[in-house]
């Protein structure tokens, strides 16, 4: 099963639309996933209109009618692989015992917020992924996104993304 994984759309305000690279990706996932910050339901209609399949999360800068229809929290089992999507995980410091406490229960955790890429695994074994921002890159040096794939119960092939700068 093949995976899109992005966050931290902020659409409009950070950029009037979602990077044509990431946009043709769209219809080659098996599941996309959004961690949050969408800022506008528009976003939300195009990438459900588009996606095979779409699990996402609200964010801390969603407003009210988005977080109507996405949750907070969301979990899933993909033939074994159990993974989870929430959009705040707090300070890097400290993340991964953080993450491994509240979330014992999964394999992966798809998280954003900080718009800046993240690919570790606790002790535990979780592990946590962020896939920066396709529009809004802050520090970093590019705009990103993540591909990867479920098989047999395990995430493989797990890819950082970047995007050309916007002109």
């Amino acid at each position: 099963m093949r995976l899109l994984l992005m966050s931290d759309t902020h659409l409009p305000k950070r950029a009037k639309e979602l990077p044509a690279q990431l946009l043709a990706e769209l219809p080659l996932a098996d599941l996309v996933i959004h961690a949050g910050d969408w800022v506008d339901t528009a976003t939300l209609d195009l990438l459900e209109s588009l996606s095979s399949r779409l699990i996402g999360v609200h964010g801390n800068n969603d407003g009210p009618a988005l977080r109507a229809r996405l949750p907070e929290v969301a979990r899933l089992d993909l033939d074994g692989l159990r993974l989870g999507v929430v959009h705040e995980t707090g300070a890097a410091q400290g993340r991964e015992r953080r993450c491994a406490e509240r979330f014992p229960d999964l394999d992966v955790l798809v998280f954003g917020h900080s718009h800046i890429p993240w690919d570790t695994t606790t002790e535990t074994g979780l592990r946590l992924l962020n896939p920066g921002s396709p529009t809004d890159r802050r520090r970093m040096p590019h705009c990103t996104y993540m591909t990867a794939r479920a098989t047999g119960g395990r995430m493989t092939d797990v890819r950082l993304h970047r995007l050309p700068p916007r002109g």
